[in-house]
């Protein structure tokens, strides 16, 4: 679907509402150096819109799921139970875990069942989140509300001197587009398109219209991209600067001054606004083009000025990138014909090879057509990776995290730097649910 076609924003009037904040999970138990928590699929009502609820999908709710904390360091146990009518899987973005439990398509977990999973946490402190990656069924369980965040903790993040306080001034802002009809309900089917489900409404944490109030300080926003295909460019509606702290996989080297941010499916950045200069009364919308995301009014003040660290992380440089082979792989197609090197999904068929814990380079063109093509965003399983160049330049500064999703626009080349720290086969696709479903997907696997 080329960016002309894209259905716009429709202008929901009516009020503004207050930004639903997801849950933070109680674990079942929590030693120091250990965590479990139970986690359920299941259906139920939302009232998304006035007027009728919307039927719904929730992990421990009606739609969407609680947040998961975790450590680096800590061993983690999960108890999955599926309490819908169909199979689905439970699959944890940017996590650094073995294939076996990291819920790609190989792991099912069947209507009324149950499966534990346990794992440790080891990598650095990031905000991921987890979703469905079930055969064929994803974009469709997705669409309904099947998402939900993963916030990793380290000796970083406690010692980092940052907005931290969840709902004060730190928000996670789970970015959805949905088609509700004249009943308010979500009618996938009837929305379908192979080329990816487009929303005339835009939903933050399932909020229509939402609106926070912070006090005049730096606050800080986890955008995380859960729309099934729409990329979002983020600005301030004045025009002010901001700065990008981290990216899918935890933090950059340092803030990146910005103006305005791309997003694509299965992204996430986390940006610092900077009010201290905003009197009480003052608003301030974080904009999709016309589209307003997030209201934000000061309301409260405070005489704490804060300078944003310089340093946040420090991230390997590594020197053998020239000699290693590079690994070649085309995207192409739209609709029913995407492919990856020409083929589709097959579940009994590994596409590449990969040793555990050596570095490789992956090169990714995106082949136009006579259209001109579509941008794809791709995501490989397992792993956190470095952008090394687009079309042989380096990758502009917000960029050079750790990633594990990555937009790769019609005629593109990029080359990605990866190394797997695990064994096991691993899925890597475009994060169009709608072409993952329809087979723009490969596996690799690391022995």
């Amino acid at each position: 679907m080329h960016h002309t076609d894209i259905p716009r924003f429709e202008e929901i009037k009516g009020e503004s509402n207050k930004l639903k904040l997801p849950e933070i999970l109680e674990p079942d138990f929590e030693r120091e150096n250990e965590v479990s928590y139970t986690l359920k699929t299941q259906r139920g009502e939302t009232q998304l819109k006035e007027g009728r609820k919307t039927a719904t999908m929730g992990y421990n709710g009606s739609y969407l799921g609680p947040i998961l904390k975790m450590r680096k360091g800590q061993t983690v146990h999960i108890k999955t139970e599926n309490n819908l009518s169909e199979e689905t899987t439970f699959h944890w973005h940017g996590l650094k875990i073995p294939s076996d439990v990291d819920g790609g398509p190989h792991s099912p977990v069947e209507p009324n069942q149950t499966a534990q999973i346990d794992f440790e946490v080891n990598q650095e402190a990031a905000t991921l989140w987890f979703h469905p990656h079930a055969l064929g069924t994803t974009a469709e369980q997705v669409y309904y509300g099947l998402a939900g965040l993963i916030y990793v903790e380290d000796e970083q993040t406690d010692r980092l001197d940052l907005p931290k306080e969840y709902g004060v001034n730190d928000f996670p802002l789970i970015l959805q587009d949905r088609n509700l009809d004249e009943n308010n309900q979500l009618d996938y089917e009837r929305s379908y398109n192979p080329d990816g489900v487009y929303g005339n409404t835009l939903l933050v944490n399932g909020t229509l219209n939402p609106y926070v109030e912070v006090k005049n300080e730096k606050v800080r926003l986890r955008l995380v991209n859960g729309s099934n295909a729409r990329n979002y460019q983020l600005a301030l509606n004045n025009q002010a600067r901001f700065y990008q702290i981290a990216s899918d996989g935890g933090f950059l080297e340092e803030p990146v001054e910005m103006t305005s941010l791309v997003l694509a499916p299965g992204e996430r950045a986390e940006i610092i606004i900077d009010l201290e200069d905003y009197p009480e009364g003052e608003t301030i919308q974080l904009m999709d083009g016309e589209t307003t995301v997030l209201d934000i009014g000061v309301k409260g003040t405070t005489d704490v000025k804060k300078e944003l660290p310089r340093k946040l992380n420090t991230i390997p440089v590594r020197e053998t990138s020239d000699s290693l082979p590079v690994k070649k792989m085309t995207l192409a197609g739209m609709g029913y014909m995407v492919s990856i090197d020409g083929k589709q999904f097959d579940m009994n068929r590994i596409d590449m090879e990969e040793t555990q814990g050596e570095t490789a380079i992956w090169e990714i063109y995106n082949a136009p057509d006579m259209m001109g093509g579509m941008a794809h965003p791709f995501h490989v399983h397992g792993l956190q990776f470095k952008i090394i160049s687009r079309d042989g330049k380096t990758p502009p500064l917000n960029e050079q995290g750790w990633k594990d999703t990555v937009l790769i626009e019609a005629g593109e080349t990029v080359q990605l730097e990866l190394e797997f720290p695990e064994k096991g086969i691993f899925m890597y696709h475009c994060h169009i649910l709608e072409h993952e479903d329809v087979g723009m997907m490969g596996q690799v696997e690391v022995k």
